[in-house]
């Protein structure tokens, strides 16, 4: 862990010399209290030391009474980064200086949240913590049925639904009614822990999914396969599998929380996301406001909203959610879907109604935690719905498609990203409360320069977006993970500017990696990328191509055999004309188990 800290040092002194200030106290201060805390001063304290900069930015001005809480302060301003922050902040009164300088608050990010996300296990009681919100989560909804049954009996909810996506809708509608869904297996886990070719063999269907889905069309190649049914087991209702709530790395602070769906309702989530997919490409006023393919517009928007800063008829707010994917209500998706019945049956038959949490089975008021495969585009889509709903409530008067349109790049939702013009930030706010979901106001910005929307930041038009450490550093060639992340770090840290720190790095990687040279970034050498350009070993015989010797990554598909029906499913399965499966797809598929390295001569560009 301490080579954690010396990396810290390298990126503070670095950042000290872009900004002219002095780091010579902050390194103290970061060495004693790392000694007095360990790795969570790093990972917990530094970032809420991190969002409440954020916060101030803005504010337009320090507030001590509410921030800092955790760090002494000198008349106004927090002591440690104190050379950074007043370059940003006044001394003394702590407000927002008329032209702070954007180094200063790049490098003040930097150092706070650069270990804010790094791959480390929660304490046990930090995780036991995180199950406790899932129950409290889910008890909330529960409590709050009778108040959203009353809201959405008024039509509102689904009379601006039906403006923004009523046609979009209506061709996945079509795709279940003409029996158009081709399903498709993801290559995550499932509830019952099938991997690799063996989800083409499944030994359970529902009671629900076969009146909607066939299991002769799913589950066969072709009807003469019908015997092969016997095999297969078809639940009713209450004996269906569960789907298995499971906590992952996603912060110190706190673990993320999915679900793990059982393979026959993820196998039919996917082929009705496919239909969502299709139908927003094809639909112009769905595709306006909502994405699921690409960050890019949602970045490009934050952007605008930094430079047109909180002008209240041009400027755009970056809005994010809390706990987001479970604390939409079924209630809501039913109210969505309501106009395209065989949909909304196809959605419903897909849709896990028991979740297993700790051993513990209980009943879920949610659409679906983060895992199904339907979760992010029906959450945008009930979001994207409330939002227009709080525009409504402060423009006074009904929506029409025509007045819908003319917010085309000003309203975007990807996510729980949301982005939306700032005269309508209150009224929004209020509505998507009203239908229980809660706004991360410390991830929230539209009062200052600064906006933050799919991990890009930026402030005053300038790109303030940091380099985030994932893992640990490698201490030899057995710590495989370890030497990818840093590599990639590494060649972010070039691209950001930092030199020093990239040839701080490199002398790690190198003591690791015999082999470690300059490639393209294309290239698929574990390498260091260059403005100087690439090495050149040798050129390939018969492609004439510059190679270079280094390591590549290699992940071997674990042993999974497949023969007979379950191997002609997977062929009919297979989208587009071309193969997409190695030769040796029906003897090994799925994810590697293990990653290793492999040293030879490839292509350096």
């Amino acid at each position: 862990m301490k080579s954690l800290t010396l990396l810290f040092e390298q990126v503070l002194i670095e950042l000290g010399a872009w900004c002219h200030t002095s780091t010579i106290r902050d390194w103290k201060t970061v060495t004693a209290r790392f000694e007095h805390e360990g790795l969570s001063f790093l990972t917990i304290t530094l970032p809420t030391y991190g969002k409440d900069f954020e916060r101030s930015l803005d504010r337009g001005k320090v507030d001590l009474s509410d921030s800092f809480l955790s760090f002494k302060s000198r008349q106004g301003l927090p002591v440690l980064l104190s050379g950074f922050l007043g370059q940003v902040f006044d001394r003394t009164s702590g407000q927002l200086l008329e032209e702070p300088s954007v180094d200063a608050i790049y490098a003040i990010r930097q150092l706070t949240l650069m270990f804010g996300k790094i791959n480390i296990d929660c304490t046990p009681e930090r995780e036991s913590a995180a199950i406790a919100g899932f129950f409290e989560c889910e008890q909330e909804l529960q409590r709050n049925k009778d108040a959203l049954s009353q809201r959405l009996n008024s039509g509102d909810f689904q009379r601006v639904s039906s403006l923004l996506f009523s046609d979009m809708l209506r061709m996945a509608d079509k795709d279940v009614l003409h029996e158009r869904i081709l399903p498709k297996h993801g290559p995550g886990a499932t509830a019952e822990k099938l991997k690799g070719n063996r989800k083409f063999v499944q030994a359970e269907w529902t009671t629900r999914l076969e009146r909607e889905f066939k299991s002769i069309d799913f589950l066969m190649p072709s009807p003469s396969y019908w015997k092969d049914l016997g095999n297969v087991a078809f639940l009713e209702p209450d004996q269906e599998r569960p789907v298995r709530v499971v906590l992952v790395p996603k912060t110190q602070k706190t673990p993320r929380i999915i679900a793990i769906e059982p393979t026959c309702m993820q196998y039919v989530q996917q082929g009705i996301l496919e239909s969502f997919e299709n139908a927003v490409v094809a639909n112009d006023t769905a595709r306006a406001f909502i994405s699921w393919e690409s960050q890019l517009p949602n970045q490009e928007m934050a952007y605008q909203g930094s430079i047109l800063d909180s002008s209240p008829e041009m400027g755009l707010a970056t809005l994010d959610l809390s706990e987001a994917s479970d604390r939409v209500s079924y209630q809501l998706v039913k109210s969505l879907l309501a106009n395209t019945p065989n949909l909304r049956l196809g959605v419903d038959a897909c849709r896990s109604r028991v979740a297993d949490v700790d051993g513990k089975l209980i009943k879920l008021t949610k659409f679906a935690s983060m895992g199904s495969a339907l979760c992010f585009p029906i959450e945008s889509m009930v979001f994207m719905t409330i939002i227009f709903l709080g525009i409504e409530k402060e423009l006074n008067c009904q929506l029409t498609s025509r007045r819908i349109n003319s917010f085309r790049g000003q309203v975007r939702v990807y996510g729980d990203d949301i982005i939306i013009p700032i005269r309508f930030v209150d009224s929004v706010i209020d509505s998507l409360e009203a239908y229980g979901l809660k706004v991360n106001t410390n991830k929230s910005f539209w009062t200052g320069k600064f906006r933050e929307s799919c991990g890009k930041e930026y402030y005053n038009g300038e790109d303030v977006s940091i380099v985030r450490i994932r893992s640990e550093l490698p201490a030899s060639r057995r710590n495989v993970s370890e030497i990818i992340s840093t590599v990639e770090t590494r060649n972010f840290f070039y691209k950001r500017g930092l030199w020093n720190t990239c040839r701080y790095l490199d002398n790690i990687i190198s003591g690791v990696l015999k082999h470690y040279p300059y490639v393209a970034e294309t290239s698929p050498v574990l390498g260091r990328i260059s403005a100087l350009g690439f090495e050149t070993e040798r050129m390939h015989p018969t492609l004439h191509s510059p190679q270079v010797k280094g390591w590549i990554v290699r992940d071997v598909s674990p042993e999974s055999n497949l023969s007979e029906y379950g191997a002609l499913l997977k062929f009919f399965l297979k989208r587009g004309d071309k193969p997409i499966f190695s030769k040796d797809h029906l003897e090994r598929y799925g994810r590697a188990k293990t990653v290793t390295l492999s040293l030879g001569r490839h292509s350096a560009i």
